[in-house]
């Protein structure tokens, strides 16, 4: 299987980064918080993470051409340098504005940014995303960074092992890893919220909802409906945009409510196509534009 370009996932980015801009910009009207759903852009960016990752993978084990050593060259080179100039634009700030204790936090927050691990230290820190206070703090976003850069780096062992070994069991062993993670999403949600939202073990099931569609994809192609193909589309963006309209900071998320706009962007990944209006629209070149740059606006 040869992977093939997709420009309306891009544009799909492009609504999951604005969504998340517009969320942060706290825009209100009649006192209502207009894109108060706008955080779950994030986990549209999981699904689409876990989807085109997953793809890549497989694809090239397939074809007896993956290199581990390779794949970690590429999101380096692809992350690093974006995550390095913002550092440094807020490095003379802090030094400039910051309290002694504040810049020791910056410090550790910069470090533990650049290794992909500030979900860890944001969670020890006790900042809730949705806090005032959090509002003043600049590496705040790259918590979701470091959770697709932990999925990053376990992921090719477990499809190594998983295409050596258990090579037809892969989308079972899927399954099982997303309703075993959604399951410890819902319980989190309710007894341990703050580290519900930072860990991977509780977002995982958004990213392996994206790995589920790839095998699909791989193993069996895209083959839907006429039908389908034209209202489907349309229904996973509705999910997406009530999600982002209508949460707001009190859902718990991750959590059974989440389901609504994974849901949305799973169906809407599948079922794109060029039948569909709106493939069509999220295939246009400013919305794909967006999203070929939605890594460095997130930032």
């Amino acid at each position: 299987m040869t992977l093939k370009y997709r420009p309306e996932i891009d544009g799909l980015r492009a609504v999951a980064v604005g969504a998340v801009i517009l969320y942060h910009a706290q825009i209100f009207f009649n006192g209502k918080h207009l894109f108060s759903g706008g955080f779950i852009g994030v986990d549209i960016f999981f699904v689409i993470s876990g989807y085109l990752i997953t793809s890549i993978i497989l694809n090239d084990l397939q074809n007896s051409k993956f290199s581990i050593l390779n794949f970690y060259e590429r999101r380096i080179r692809r992350l690093l340098p974006t995550l390095l100039f913002i550092l440094l634009v807020f490095l003379p700030l802090a030094w400039l504005y910051y309290l002694p204790n504040d810049l020791k936090h910056f410090a550790k927050l910069s470090r533990a940014s650049i290794l992909f691990f500030s979900n860890f230290a944001l969670l020890e820190s006790g900042f809730q995303y949705a806090a005032k206070s959090s509002l003043l703090e600049p590496f705040l976003h790259t918590w979701s960074l470091s959770i697709e850069e932990q999925f990053y780096i376990t992921i090719p062992f477990f499809l190594i092992l998983f295409f050596r070994f258990l090579k037809s069991s892969i989308l079972l062993l899927f399954l099982l890893g997303f309703i075993t993670s959604l399951a410890l999403a819902i319980y989190a949600s309710i007894y341990h919220p703050v580290a519900n939202f930072y860990l991977l073990p509780t977002r995982g099931w958004e990213l392996l909802a994206g790995s589920i569609l790839a095998k699909l994809e791989i193993d069996y192609g895209r083959k839907n409906s006429k039908i389908l193909n034209k209202i489907m589309p349309t229904i996973g963006i509705i999910a997406v945009i009530i999600s982002i309209f209508f949460f707001n900071e009190e859902v718990r998320n991750p959590g059974l409510i989440t389901l609504i706009p994974i849901s949305g962007t799973m169906i809407f990944i599948w079922y794109a196509n060029n039948e569909n209006f709106i493939t069509s629209f999220f295939s246009s070149k400013i919305l794909v534009g967006i999203g070929l740059l939605s890594y460095s606006l997130y930032l």
